[in-house]
């Protein structure tokens, strides 16, 4: 992964790029099929981003993850 994507994300968000890479192996093994741990993992986050997730919001990204319609790293990497 590019270093100057971690840089922006970690500018923009104030999360560590040692941060990301725990969350992204707790993402691949995780059962994204499996609500609660999808949940759990959005919880996570918004915790470690500082940014509070709405309920709403939070039904959206689970339908979304749970539908498989989750953004490719190219989407990401606009966003940051």
């Amino acid at each position: 992964m590019d270093r100057g994507f971690f840089q922006n994300v970690e500018k923009s968000t104030g999360v560590k790029q040692d941060d990301i890479m725990r969350l992204v192996k707790s993402v691949q093994s995780a059962d994204l099929s499996d609500e609660r741990t999808v949940r759990k993992l959005i919880h996570q986050v918004s915790k470690m981003a500082n940014k509070p997730v709405s309920k709403k919001t939070e039904d959206q990204l689970v339908r979304s993850i749970m539908n498989k319609q989750i953004p490719s790293m190219n989407d990401l990497k606009k966003k940051f």
